[in-house]
């Protein structure tokens, strides 16, 4: 059963890997001038997968993910109906985050303003 899960979750990381390629594509175009690299590349598969309508935006956009997001689902229902544990793992990491919700907040907002000042950061750089 485990080498089945493994298998699962290689599976869903390569049907993901097309999405998530063209997303970091889109955010790396942004990052300067498209005439520097790696900002050219970056819009050079941008290019690609918008000249490409059939492969480019309904596979690896919307099949693939749609695929992972199936065979995700069903894989997690049946390990949680059948893994006592991992409904017993569930329940104690819920009460944790119960327990001390205020540092998980806390925790949260410190790391959303890491990521807006870094946004902010970049932003300024480029512009």
């Amino acid at each position: 059963m485990n080498s089945l899960r493994r298998t699962l979750a290689t599976l869903e990381v390569v049907l993901i890997f097309p999405a998530a390629f063209f997303m970091t594509a889109l955010f790396v175009r942004n990052l300067q001038p498209q005439q520097f690299e790696p900002a050219h590349t970056a819009q050079r598969i941008v290019d690609w997968y918008g000249a490409r309508t059939q492969v480019g935006l309904w596979l690896f956009l919307m099949a693939l993910p749609l695929a992972v997001l199936a065979i995700g689902c069903v894989s997690l229902v049946r390990s949680w109906r059948s893994d006592p544990a991992l409904r017993q793992a569930a329940l104690d990491c819920a009460g944790a985050v119960r327990r001390h919700l205020a540092v998980l907040v806390v925790a949260l907002a410190t790391a959303a303003s890491a990521a807006i000042l870094g946004i902010v950061a970049l932003h300024v750089i480029t512009g």
